[in-house]
């Protein structure tokens, strides 16, 4: 049970008039911002630049102690707004989720992975939003932004609140506005949080008006929809979008290597196009915390309703059999030198999800390298943004000079910026599971 709402009167008169007529005075106030990880850190520095005062909050000691070390993966515009701002009296970090009750405005951002069963795993998420529930205050606008379900924020925001005795719309104030944060990214115009439109939707039209006087201030452009579940579907038909394409780009990249092409050059005259064609490219597998994870909770939701999704059901079929399809890659190329898997010093360059952090959630490589393994195969890696990976109960030490060893198998899964990889041209085998290194180098492709 939560705890009574305290007040004077069962309704607050005024506030929905006060917050209709005030949304600029709302939009500057403090902001607690419920998770700092890959998505609350960004946002909290957005929010910081545009003058509010920011109370951060993460259950993890270790990761507030990294943002005070400023030992953090961001962005190099990031990097910068952190160091400006992490002595700044106005950004406070804690601990204490009690902590989002001084503030106007509350933005949720905390993970919501799957589990090896493929489903959504909730922990996260509804600790946090019973927490927030726990310690809303009359006038307070909850923000939720983390991946999730179509009805989650009414699930696990406006429907607790309602139980608390709250009147959602009047008294407090409920919206989901989807993340768009692309880690490592530095190539394309919307680099940073500030740079990237935002969707919200909210649990009515006040909310959805405050949440996005909220959001202008960090967003060039806020799109409103017309309700919360709007605003949950848009964000996983935007990474299933991505998901069902690159299942396709890898599926057609294989037919390129069945008939003697090479599927970048292909893909890039294509990609000249002005419309119609939006250009996905083939690698080793989908990492990350979004498009391995996201469609999954689409699909989790149709099963309970006894409804199909068959292409989205293909494709995250497809991405998860990719990994599986670069070891068989691997063994052909070892049989086709007379070599056994078995025994064989296999080298992979890159182990994060992507080029451009250290982040190893649900990269290729992990399933790469552990069943290289489990054959027998003497697995290494060398990454200059990943010092050390746990593959099963091993702990792995990155290689600093692979270019001074023979290796059988050399597989290139990541390209870190600044990466030199001239010494590939001296190995007796190279997989380039990216598609992108110089034929010369790449001696085969998955």
């Amino acid at each position: 049970m939560y705890p009574p709402v305290r007040r004077s009167a069962q309704r607050i008169p005024g506030v929905a008039h006060e917050y209709e007529s005030a949304q600029v005075d709302h939009a500057a106030a403090a902001v607690a911002v419920v998770g700092l990880g890959y998505v609350g850190l960004p946002t909290s520095l957005a929010l910081l630049a545009a003058g509010n005062e920011v109370i951060g909050v993460d259950a993890s000691e270790s990761r507030l102690d990294a943002i005070r070390r400023r030992e953090v993966d961001l962005l190099p515009a990031d990097h910068q707004r952190l160091a400006a701002y992490v002595d700044d009296p106005r950004f406070t970090i804690t601990s204490e989720h009690a902590a989002t009750a001084r503030a106007r405005t509350v933005v949720i951002c905390v993970p919501t992975p799957i589990d090896r069963h493929l489903v959504p795993d909730l922990r996260a998420l509804s600790a946090a939003c019973t927490s927030v529930v726990e310690h809303a205050v009359p006038g307070q606008l909850l923000i939720l932004t983390s991946t999730t379900y179509v009805g989650a924020t009414r699930d696990l925001l406006a429907e607790p609140l309602t139980e608390r005795g709250f009147q959602v719309g009047s008294d407090v104030f409920v919206a989901f506005s989807p993340e768009r944060i692309d880690p490592g990214r530095t190539d394309h115009p919307h680099i940073t949080y500030d740079r990237t439109p935002r969707v919200v939707g909210g649990t009515g039209e006040l909310s959805t008006s405050l949440a996005a006087a909220v959001l202008q201030r960090t967003a060039p452009d806020v799109h409103m929809v017309s309700s919360a579940e709007e605003a949950e579907m848009t964000k996983l038909w935007e990474n299933i979008f991505r998901a069902v394409n690159l299942a396709l780009a890898n599926e057609f990249a294989e037919d390129c290597r069945a008939l003697g092409l090479r599927p970048l050059p292909i893909i890039e005259a294509a990609a000249t196009k002005p419309y119609g064609f939006v250009a996905h490219y083939p690698g080793p597998g989908v990492g990350g915390h979004c498009i391995p994870c996201d469609p999954h909770y689409l699909l989790w939701q149709l099963r309970a309703l006894r409804v199909t999704s068959p292409l989205v059901e293909t494709a995250m079929a497809a991405i998860a059999a990719r990994p599986r399809q670069v070891v068989r890659r691997v063994r052909d190329i070892l049989a086709d030198r007379g070599h056994s898997t078995s025994g064989a010093r296999i080298l992979m360059v890159g182990v994060a999800y992507k080029a451009g952090v250290s982040d190893l959630r649900e990269s290729p490589a992990l399933e790469i390298l552990g069943e290289l393994a489990e054959e027998g195969a003497k697995v290494h890696f060398t990454d200059p943004l990943v010092p050390t990976l746990k593959l099963g109960s091993v702990i792995l030490v990155g290689v600093t000079e692979p270019e001074t060893e023979q290796w059988d198998l050399v597989v290139v899964h990541t390209v870190q910026p600044g990466a030199e990889l001239g010494w590939l041209v001296d190995q007796p085998a190279v997989l380039d599971a990216t598609y992108r290194l110089d034929p010369l180098k790449a001696k085969a492709v998955p």
